[in-house]
Formats: structure tokens, C-alpha cells, sequence
């Protein structure tokens, strides 16, 4: 109760599913499967970086010369 840099919930998982949610309704949904888990694999990346003391924009490029950040 008094230390606030601890969320106030513990919603993590629901946090990270919310953007394929929102994904999903804007644009009527995904056409196709492969779509769907590209998405997700790379909102799953982004949601790691943040998660971890990595660079954010470093670690994104990292990622597309062959060497992505792994925890």
C-alpha cells in the first residue's frame, strides 16, 4: 500500500492482450492466421523489451540485423 512504483493491479497478461483486441476490432480482424501470429509475435517482442532494462529502439533494430534482444 505504500510502495507506488508496484502496479496498482496485476493485469500484465491482460495488458499485453488488449492491443490484439483493439487490433482485431479496428480493422475487422486479421485476414489471415499468419497475420494473427506475426502480430502477436511481435507485440510479445516489444512487451518483453519493456519489460527488461534493454534499449527499446536499439533492441528493434537489433532485431532486424539477426541479432534480437533475449532476456
Amino acid at each position: 500500500m505504500t510502495d507506488f512504483q508496484i502496479p496498482f493491479d496485476n493485469n500484465q497478461a491482460e495488458r499485453d492482450i488488449r492491443m490484439t483486441k483493439v487490433k482485431q476490432r479496428i480493422s475487422g480482424g486479421f485476414r489471415a492466421r499468419q497475420g494473427a501470429e506475426i502480430f502477436g509475435r511481435i507485440r510479445g517482442y516489444i512487451s518483453t523489451i519493456k519489460k527488461n532494462p534493454a534499449p527499446g529502439l536499439g533492441a528493434i533494430r537489433d532485431a532486424f540485423l539477426g541479432k534480437p534482444f533475449i532476456p
